[in-house]
């Protein structure tokens, strides 16, 4: 069953998803209404956020995603109606979003080998597991950042 997704530069290098932090948790919206998708999409480029495109993905594939990267995928079913404040960020992004506007430079820095900005590498005391291990964290955290 495909879900919808809100990506950032989809298909280049700089690609991120949009994903939310919710008592500590951090969730990756999977919507079954493409429409309450590109309304969400709106809301976010409406708050000066970059414009992000909704595409369709295999829930099953974005979710294993999100659970390799640490993620909870949240599923937001059509017609959803929130019961409480955590719910309403289903259907509406926080009034106040975290600084995005150097993601693309602090990917591209990254990955050209330079020296990584604080807070987007491994913790301090944190073990690297090396490999793919080490560069998924580094990919969800940059992921986190974006936030």
């Amino acid at each position: 069953m495909p879900v919808h997704v809100l990506l950032f530069d989809a298909g280049s290098d700089a690609e991120g998803i949009h994903s939310l932090e919710v008592n500590g948790t951090t969730l990756v919206l999977l919507f079954e209404d493409p429409d309450d998708a590109e309304r969400y999409a709106g809301l976010l480029e409406a708050q000066d956020f970059p414009t992000p495109s909704v595409e369709a993905i295999s829930r099953e594939e974005i979710e294993l995603f999100c659970t390799q990267a640490g993620y909870q995928a949240q599923f937001v079913p059509a017609g959803f109606l929130p019961q409480s404040a955590e719910d309403r960020l289903l259907i509406a992004p926080p009034e106040r979003n975290m600084d995005v506007s150097t993601w693309k430079e602090e990917l591209q820095a990254q990955a050209g080998g330079l020296a990584p900005e604080p807070g987007l590498g491994p913790e301090p005391g944190e073990r690297d597991a090396g490999g793919a291990n080490a560069e998924l964290e580094a990919f969800r955290r940059r992921l986190e950042g974006m936030l």
